[in-house]
């Protein structure tokens, strides 16, 4: 199961070099790199919340240049690489704890948390496509 979800993010680092490469080649309006921002942000909330962080972020919505994107890209990539690469199978059944933004706690699997982190991305560039 680890090298399923290794398999998927690598996939969704290609899928966003796609986006990041639309944003450079061709001017994309405002909203279009908010969502993208909005993608990298929220793959470090949940990255931060696996591993009991703190919060950065007071919601998923922050705005990065497509400089810091660019460099976002591959972090946020390598991070989560690293950390499945750690990972037994039996790991992905631990159960996260964590607080959503507005302060509720929730737990759910780490299997579940990194699904949605895929479906996520898939969506919001689903959005992206369409702005």
């Amino acid at each position: 199961m680890k090298a399923h979800f290794i398999k998927l993010f690598n996939y969704n680092r290609f899928a966003n070099d796609l986006i990041l490469k639309a944003i450079i080649d061709r001017q994309v309006p405002q909203k279009a790199l908010q969502l993208f921002a909005h993608l990298l942000t929220a793959e470090q909330v949940w990255f931060d919340r696996c591993h009991n962080l703190p919060p950065k972020y007071a919601n998923a919505w922050f705005d990065y240049t497509i400089e810091e994107c660019v460099q976002l890209v591959p972090e946020c990539h390598d991070q989560w690489i690293i950390y499945l690469n750690q990972l037994t199978d039996a790991d992905l059944n631990k159960i996260i704890k964590y607080q959503n933004f507005r302060g509720d706690n929730w737990e759910d699997s780490l299997a579940d948390i990194l699904t949605h982190v895929i479906n996520h991305g898939t969506h919001t560039r689903a959005r992206w496509a369409s702005s």
